[in-house]
């Protein structure tokens, strides 16, 4: 199974995450493209360690979208942060956006939709808007700045803002390829 090209929205209407990165690693893995296979990120040809905290939450993208370069950016799948317990590489699930982390890395956009699971087991907060979440739960956001702007290197990345789940999505369809 290519989970690239599975859709986007589910049979449900919901948002679909695949995971990359399980929250609480330091590995960084991503979706090879050429071999259809999950598999450590290299860098100078070394398996890529994160050189700080373990990543604070579920990391993954949604199928089935690509930020174009032509259009500012950083060819890749749109970004997931999902806010749950451990899911494993490859976990194919459910989501609802919640909030829109928009980044620049070296110069390229690079936004992460923040998303719950749709299923309210899996869920670690309370909050399923963006409302709620800035109310209650503003340290998260907090967190993940910081985790993004020195996981890779002071300079790398610039946190641009946040914006609402309609902005998530909005961002979602913008990258979407079918």
């Amino acid at each position: 199974m290519n989970p690239l090209a599975l859709p986007a929205f589910s049979a449900n209407g919901h948002l679909q995450g695949v995971i990359e990165i399980p929250a609480g690693t330091n590995h960084k893995y991503e979706f090879n493209k050429q071999s259809l296979q999950f598999q450590q990120d290299l860098r100078d040809g070394q398996p890529r360690l994160i050189d700080f905290l373990p990543y604070p939450v579920n990391y993954g993208f949604i199928p089935s979208t690509r930020m174009d370069k032509g259009r500012g950016g950083d060819g890749d799948p749109l970004d997931v942060l999902v806010l749950a317990e451990y899911l494993p590489t490859g976990t194919v699930l459910e989501v609802q956006a919640i909030g829109l982390l928009k980044l620049k890395d070296t110069g390229e956009l690079d936004n992460k939709v923040l998303a719950i699971p749709v299923d309210p087991s899996r869920r670690i907060i309370k909050a399923s808007n963006w409302l709620t979440f800035q109310r209650d739960y503003s340290a998260i956001r907090h967190i993940l700045e910081l985790f993004f702007m020195y996981y890779d290197g002071l300079g790398t990345m610039t946190v641009m803002g946040w914006d609402d789940e309609a902005a998530a999505l909005a961002e979602v369809k913008k990258w979407q390829l079918v």
